[in-house]
């Protein structure tokens, strides 16, 4: 293998394809203090109405599973890239055979009164300001994972859907699949017996190689693009799709993919907080000097009061256990050994022990078929309508976000952290809480608006 993976290689295997953002053009009026709005309300029988920020390969996914939805109609479109902008406008206007309001500033979307609620699928870095002005503007959220750069924006984040009552939903959608949902009750109800060891993995891509600085491209409000994150030379990794692999703008694998499969643990589990996290690891597989600076490979290992998990970042090769596909998590229990991931469920049994239902030690859930029950954006649409909780909420998504986000702090102090969970304070070192994993300044203009009543 070369150490060096180009942008078709990486979007395969992350299994993602670009992401655009959609961020103002004007300077930023995000207020310390929040003042609540005039919440929006949905009928059971009303359309509602959507406007859709960031529109790369993600942002156009989501917003067509949403004009897939016949109550639904997409009615503002925004982003940065002026491409993607367009290419998103043309998309509505085929649909609904009208131009949606297309801008660049995503505000000019939360002042739309007759918008509902508002999609995000913006990087990383600013998921957390639409999120919380969308919440003060009386909208209504879908979001893209992970829902924070840090650990300090998730809490804000969370305090603003409790403060302003707005419905959310995060899209880890495996939470709206029938056999991941299979996997978690089998552990729950005690199908395994004692469980006191679990795994979750990734393989993720290798390295970007050095690239050339250069002006960004003439669709690129580059300086918006970064917004509340440093304002980095351009060059052609960031923009669209490996920003992901930069601290700066994204969470590595562990935000990109640990989201996905440690949530699986964590639900099967019923836990929250790990209390003990060392991570290990660095550019193994990729040049030391190449221009990512999130590790290619990382080992995790974080302790439970009765049980630990690790958490592996490795390149290339099968999963653990022959898993086929390059991410899954597994059970380790008194029965049996239970791999779950999206091709189905695989079940190693002690002896005679039964599995849960259509999983054999070789048998996956049919390729066809294993889809067929989801429907995330259908959840967040109904729940919107009954005021209800979401299958992944924003408070839920804290803690399995915040567990990823771990990985990355202990990786970034060089060294094992206690964590408090109820709290959300690493113990006893207060330097470790100065890494970007758990804290950074915005970059004026941008604040980051600060609600303290997250963990109430």
């Amino acid at each position: 293998m070369t150490n060096r993976m180009n942008r078709r290689e990486f979007l395969e295997t992350s299994g993602k394809t670009a992401l655009g953002v959609g961020l103002g053009v004007v300077a930023a009026r995000a207020m310390v203090t929040p003042a609540r709005a005039q919440a929006v309300a949905v009928g059971a029988n009303d359309k509602i109405r959507i406007g859709c920020i960031g529109m790369g390969g993600m942002g156009m996914g989501d917003m067509n599973g949403f004009m897939g939805q016949p109550e639904v109609e997409v009615i503002a479109v925004c982003d940065v890239d002026s491409n993607f902008l367009a290419r998103a406008s043309d998309a509505v206007d085929k649909k609904y055979g009208r131009k949606p309001k297309a801008v660049k500033d995503f505000r000019e979307v939360l002042d739309m009164k007759e918008v509902d609620a508002v999609m995000i699928a913006t990087p990383d870095h600013w998921h957390a300001l639409p999120f919380i002005l969308a919440c003060e503007a009386g909208k209504d959220v879908f979001c893209e994972k992970p829902i924070s750069h840090d650990i300090v924006e998730g809490q804000a984040m969370v305090g603003a859907a409790k403060y302003h009552k707005r419905v959310s939903q995060i899209n880890t959608w495996q939470r709206s699949v029938g056999f991941f949902r299979q996997a978690i009750d089998f552990v729950k109800t005690g199908g395994m017996g004692k469980v006191h060891v679990c795994r979750a993995w990734v393989n993720g891509p290798g390295g970007l190689g050095k690239n050339p600085i250069k002006p960004p491209p003439a669709n690129l409000d580059w300086d918006f693009w970064c917004g509340p994150a440093p304002k980095n030379p351009y060059h052609d990794t960031y923009h669209p799709g490996m920003w992901r692999l930069y601290y700066d703008y994204g969470t590595g694998m562990s935000g990109d993919w640990g989201v996905h499969m440690i949530d699986i643990i964590l639900l099967g589990m019923q836990a929250e907080h790990p209390l003990e996290i060392s991570a290990v690891g660095g550019k193994m597989f990729c040049a030391q000097d190449d221009d990512r600076d999130s590790p290619d490979t990382m080992m995790c290992v974080y302790k439970f009061p009765d049980w630990v998990m690790n958490w592996e970042i490795k390149c290339g090769g099968e999963g653990l256990d022959g898993s086929k596909v390059g991410h899954g998590a597994e059970f380790i229990g008194e029965k049996g050994k239970l791999i779950v991931d999206r091709e189905g469920l695989k079940w190693s049994p002690y002896g005679d022990n039964p599995g849960p239902e259509g999983a054999g030690v070789d048998q996956g859930h049919d390729a066809g078929n294993r889809w067929a029950n989801a429907d995330h954006i259908g959840d967040f649409l109904r729940n919107m309508k009954a005021r209800g909780k979401c299958a992944s909420d924003i408070e839920s998504m804290y803690y399995t976000t915040t567990t990823c986000h771990l990985s990355n702090l202990s990786y970034q102090a060089g060294r094992s952290i206690k964590w408090d969970g109820k709290n959300g304070v690493v113990i006893g070192d207060r330097k470790a809480m100065q890494c970007r994993a758990y804290q950074r300044d915005y970059r004026k203009p941008w604040k980051l608006p600060k609600y303290k009543d997250w963990n109430a």
